[in-house]
């Protein structure tokens, strides 16, 4: 159902209207909620979307996922091996009703997130602009699991092959998939971080014997979170883990099996707990409690190796110190602003040699540290550079 939220339209009137599709709940999704709010002083804005709380500063349609019985995946995966990658689109995407549900609309651009959204975005009449939100390199997305390598690898790159050329303009999350989009496909997108709202906040006192660890997220095998629970074991007794796990409504039943399996692990630790989630609204302040924020990521596939996840900025406006493995754009920013510490190896032993060795006083220089990357890192300044593109893209 379609719904104006916005308190006053006839003050937007003679905005340019912009559209948002979006495959996923944007309740669980920070960035795009984010995105979203930048645009939308600015523009008339309408987002498509599986969920999303109710807001004063632009429209939602809200649309279910495709049901994807048995038969149709069964059917799918044949188009899909068959290199039928349209009709696999239709049956795994199908919203394109929403073109005709939005056609007294006429919009100037469409903001398409992810690959997936991408033939519905050129589907809309009266060739408004589209800008590519890429969150990952989807042509490698998963390249770690075979099933997906067998069944959707060459219809990610369809995709990107595809549409890309067509764009207007593209951004994506960081530098690691913005150099393998223009080494692949002729594109140089821009690059938008996922760092949260700057936040006045200051650094909390690291209490002198005590250390206290946090790491917040998603809880999905394929980010092996067990390693953090392993570092523990390794390091001395001044350290504790706390764990806000959440997982997401759509997960497997792998996926939710993992929890359980990291709450057993916890159960085994006295220095590890798992804490309830919070909303993605609340993080900052509740961790910022903590001392350092902690993340061990192997880079089991591209976009891991490559990750500049919504959590660094987070530890960051929290003002915690960060502990993190070698992953090249999260370690150039904690080395660059010196706001923790970066392992040698993806593995627990080479982290806790890092985190034994701190004292007190570097903790705490660390946190003082952040201050100084919080105003630069931060979603304000993506905001300029949201908007300054839709600018240059609608001129």
């Amino acid at each position: 159902m379609l719904g104006r939220t916005h308190d006053s339209t006839s003050t937007l009137i003679q905005m340019k209207k912009i559209l948002v599709l979006v495959f996923s709940d944007l309740r669980h999704d920070a960035r795009l909620r984010r995105q979203i709010l930048a645009i939308a002083g600015n523009y008339q804005t309408i987002v498509v979307c599986f969920g999303a709380e109710a807001s004063p500063h632009y429209e939602t349609l809200i649309v279910q996922p495709t049901n994807l019985t048995l038969f149709r995946k069964a059917v799918t995966s044949i188009f899909l091996l068959s290199r039928f990658h349209s009709i696999a689109h239709r049956l795994l995407h199908d919203y394109y009703y929403i073109v005709d549900k939005l056609s007294q609309h006429r919009f100037d651009a469409i903001i398409a997130n992810d690959v997936e959204t991408l033939p519905l975005a050129f589907a809309f009449p009266g060739n408004p602009k589209v800008i590519f939100d890429a969150h990952e390199y989807a042509p490698r997305h998963f390249e770690d699991k075979r099933s997906w390598r067998i069944f959707f690898q060459s219809f990610n790159t369809w995709l990107c092959r595809k549409y890309i050329p067509q764009a207007a303009a593209m951004m994506t999350v960081g530098e690691g998939l913005a150099k393998e989009y223009e080494r692949n496909f002729s594109v140089k997108p821009i690059v938008i971080t996922n760092a949260n709202n700057y936040h006045d906040l200051q650094p909390s006192i690291v209490s002198d014997g005590q250390i206290r660890l946090i790491h917040h997220g998603i809880a999905t095998p394929s980010r092996k979170l067990e390693l953090m629970i392993q570092t523990i074991r390794l390091l001395d007794q001044r350290f504790t883990l706390d764990l806000m796990l959440l997982t997401p409504g759509f997960a497997s039943q792998k996926t939710r099996q993992y929890l359980e399996v990291l709450k057993k692990m916890a159960a085994q630790e006295p220095r590890v707990r798992i804490v309830p989630p919070v909303s993605s609204s609340d993080v900052v302040k509740t961790i910022h409690q903590y001392d350092m924020g902690v993340f061990l990521l192997p880079p089991v596939n591209f976009n891991y190796e490559n990750t500049l996840p919504n959590k660094l900025f987070d530890f960051i406006q929290a003002r915690l110190a960060v502990a993190i493995g070698p992953t090249p754009e999260m370690a150039a920013i904690v080395r660059k602003y010196d706001i923790g510490v970066v392992s040698d190896k993806f593995t627990p032993e080479s982290l806790s040699q890092q985190l034994n060795k701190l004292t007190t006083e570097q903790v705490q220089r660390f946190k003082l540290n952040t201050t100084a990357a919080a105003k630069k890192l931060n979603a304000e300044v993506n905001a300029a550079t949201i908007n300054q593109l839709l600018s240059d893209v609608l001129k």
